[in-house]
């Protein structure tokens, strides 16, 4: 276990439990899961997808993570960096993306 899991699981977890939390709160059948420069979103993802898709995303990043530290470390490069960065980040979108759905009529 690296010392960056103490911040990715927890994101994990948060992001889980961001996807119960919203999940009732969503009415449409499709979430927005990016928007163009002008605000607008520009593709949909059905909801079950949106919800839980980016616990597939983040348990499917380490995975790899954990593949490549084991069958070729010599090609890490600095995963107590980029693995925390990756968690927060994508955490972070998706609570936006959550809430912005749950916001909307």
């Amino acid at each position: 276990m690296l010392a960056a899991d103490l911040v990715f699981w927890p994101a994990v977890a948060f992001v889980a439990a961001c996807s119960l939390h919203y999940a009732p709160r969503i009415r449409s059948e499709r979430i927005a899961m990016q928007w163009g420069l002008d605000g607008k979103p520009t593709w949909y993802a059905p909801k079950s997808i949106g919800l839980w898709g980016t616990v597939v995303l983040m348990l499917a990043v380490r995975l790899a993570i954990w593949a490549a530290t084991i069958y070729v470390p010599e090609r890490v490069d600095s995963p107590e960096i980029g693995l925390p960065l990756f968690a927060i980040i994508i955490a972070a979108a998706h609570f936006w993306i959550l809430r912005s759905a749950a916001r909307a009529r």
